[in-house]
């Protein structure tokens, strides 16, 4: 199998990211020691406990499982969370990648609602549908995150159901349970229409972030 999974440098306007590495373990225990109420039914690391995150991250990463990513701000030039391509599968002849899932996705408290979380699954899925040629990409999340699976479909990824007792649960407090898991996809025919609506999104997050910055400046 000539297929290696690892995520290049992904860059957009509001977004870069970058291949995830202990340099952006001072950044990120930063970001997860702000309002942590929204990580009710994800399991983000404090910031003691970054340095280890990073460590399993990188080691799965090594066993090919996983493609991690630290979410760059531009503006700030700080990680302010991640996100990481994983569970790849491959076509039955085993010579490329038929599908690919999008998780292990978390933002700081300050920087959700800013677009961030819309560009950085628009340079995945992009370069998963355009360069990797997948067939299809996955996503899924805690049945009960109705804040994540609203954000999972405001991105053009499609429900498909939820799956009983699918995986362990990542909820603080459940740990050792299963999880019912909702599942949501976007194929490669469904792509092109994704990427439009997408792209205007970005576009008017930028234009609202640009008003701000116009009205802040001193006349």
């Amino acid at each position: 199998m000539s297929f290696m999974l690892e995520g290049p440098v992904l860059e957009g306007a509001l977004v870069r990211l970058e291949p995830l590495d202990h340099r952006h373990a001072a950044d990120l225990a930063a970001a997860a020691e702000q309002d942590r109420s929204s990580y009710r039914f994800t399991w983000v690391p404090t910031a003691r406990e970054v340095e280890g995150y990073i460590t399993a991250q990188l080691a799965r990463s090594a066993a090919g499982k996983l493609a991690p990513y630290a979410q760059v701000e531009r503006v700030s030039g700080r990680a302010v969370g991640v996100t990481a391509y994983w569970d790849p599968r491959w076509w039955p002849a085993g010579d490329g990648l038929c599908a690919i899932e999008v998780g292990f996705t978390w933002l700081a408290a300050a920087a959700q609602g800013t677009g961030v979380n819309t560009e950085a699954k628009y340079l995945l899925f992009r370069h998963a549908f355009e360069t990797w040629k997948v067939a299809r990409l996955d996503l899924k999340t805690d049945a009960r995150n109705s804040r994540c699976r609203a954000a999972i479909s405001v991105v053009g990824a499609h429900f498909e159901g939820v799956l009983r007792n699918w995986s362990r649960s990542w909820a603080p407090g459940e740990e050792g349970l299963l999880r019912d898991s909702a599942i949501f996809s976007i194929t490669a025919a469904e792509w092109p229409h994704c990427r439009t609506t997408l792209e205007r999104r970005i576009a008017r997050d930028l234009e609202r972030r640009q008003s701000g910055a116009d009205r802040a400046a001193p006349s």
